[in-house]
């Protein structure tokens, strides 16, 4: 939800976040006391609620209205491309930096449930906003942060001091926490992770928090809030997200010439046809769902100019792919399938599991970590899904 726009500005967001939720009691004194604007630069890409496209640039000194309008709508706002090579007034390949949407940052934040004295390990400092809302409410003294790319800390440094706020800010590898400051009783991250790292349970108190993104290389996201006990983590999935991945989590993807290997399609695929459309797996609780079974598959999308398109699937070892024709209105669909795995029999599978446990959404599933490694669940921890 944004603020109407006769009500741009901070308390036109207060309003809109109060009335969705988001901005809980506890924390509006905060949000009043720590402004978005001082954390985000003259230079912004707005985003869209879901994090999934940028709009063209907004520059402030261009356009202070526009600027301000996007600062106080509940968007994400793009702060740097292609870990900071990119340069120009057009959109770069990936984003890389950002000011989360405020909706998601307060659901977050209320997720985590910090009491007073609580002591904060946050990673992914970007702008420095969520790390000053946290020194704010517990005292600069109980927040550190920790921020891979150096100009970024930089800045986020700079924000924090202007607004008279002073964490500790970290430049090193999220991955590894920061043993000087535990043993920390939450921990949360602002970028999406594949993988919680094993520091980060090892940081954290017995009966403290882990708040991340967590999603599977195949597709869809949602915030994992983990109770740490005696060096495991579990706990449920409280909501659906999209935040950019942890830059030492990245994954390293194979481009589509590296598995036809120089042959023309169908090469030595196997075709057969299906009845569930390629456009049915694309939802974000189904890449989820799907992702979840299938370990170490990706897939991309190849559209044509008449509305079709093709579903490429692939593994990450480069000897299997799959690929599914969609046609609009369509009631079969063509497949490909080349390699030991047969990938588009595995969507299948993982997209007709899904179905017959109801359809669930991401708050009916589970993360376990522990010292055999982690393991997503359904409804409770007795209940793994399968990959």
């Amino acid at each position: 939800m944004t603020a109407r726009k006769e009500e741009v500005g901070p308390s036109g967001l207060a309003s809109a976040l109060v009335a969705s939720g988001a901005l809980q009691s506890d924390w509006l004194p905060t949000y009043k006391a720590v402004p978005r604007d001082m954390f985000v630069p003259d230079r912004i890409w707005p985003g869209i609620a879901d994090g999934t496209r940028q709009n063209p640039v907004v520059d402030r000194t261009q356009g202070p209205e526009a600027w301000l309008r996007a600062v106080y709508s509940d968007i994400p706002l793009t702060t740097q491309w292609d870990d900071g090579s990119h340069i120009g007034d057009g959109l770069g390949k990936t984003p890389s930096s950002s000011s989360s949407q405020p909706h998601m940052v307060f659901s977050m934040l209320a997720d985590l449930d910090v009491q007073a004295g609580h002591r904060v390990l946050e990673i992914g400092t970007g702008t420095g906003w969520n790390s000053g809302l946290l020194a704010h409410r517990l005292g600069a003294e109980n927040v550190v942060s920790i921020e891979f790319d150096p100009e970024v800390a930089k800045g986020a440094g700079e924000n924090l001091r202007s607004a008279g706020l002073s964490p500790l800010v970290i430049v090193g590898d999220g991955r590894l926490g920061y043993t000087g400051g535990a043993p920390y009783d939450r921990v949360i991250a602002t970028c999406s992770i594949g993988a919680v790292p094993r520091a980060w349970v090892d940081q954290t108190r017995t009966g403290g928090l882990i708040v991340a993104p967590w999603g599977p290389l195949y597709g869809g996201e949602a915030i994992a809030r983990l109770t740490v006990d005696d060096g495991t983590a579990s706990g449920p999935f409280t909501r659906s997200s999209a935040f950019m991945r942890l830059r030492q989590q990245r994954p390293d993807l194979s481009s589509h010439d590296a598995y036809l290997k120089g042959q023309k399609w169908p090469a030595d695929g196997t075709r057969s046809t299906t009845t569930l459309s390629p456009a049915e797996v694309g939802g974000w609780v189904e890449q989820f769902a799907i992702g979840l079974q299938m370990s170490g598959a990706f897939w991309s999308v190849e559209r044509y100019e008449d509305g079709t398109y093709t579903l490429w699937t692939y593994s990450t070892d480069t000897l299997s792919w799959a690929s599914a024709d969609y046609e609009p209105g369509a009631d079969s669909f063509d497949v490909v399938q080349s390699g030991p795995r047969r990938l588009w029999d595995e969507t299948e599978a993982a997209y007709l599991w899904w179905e017959v446990q109801g359809r669930p959404g991401f708050d009916r599933f589970g993360l376990t970590v522990d010292s055999d490694g982690e393991r997503a669940w359904l409804d409770s921890p007795d209940h793994p899904v399968s990959q």
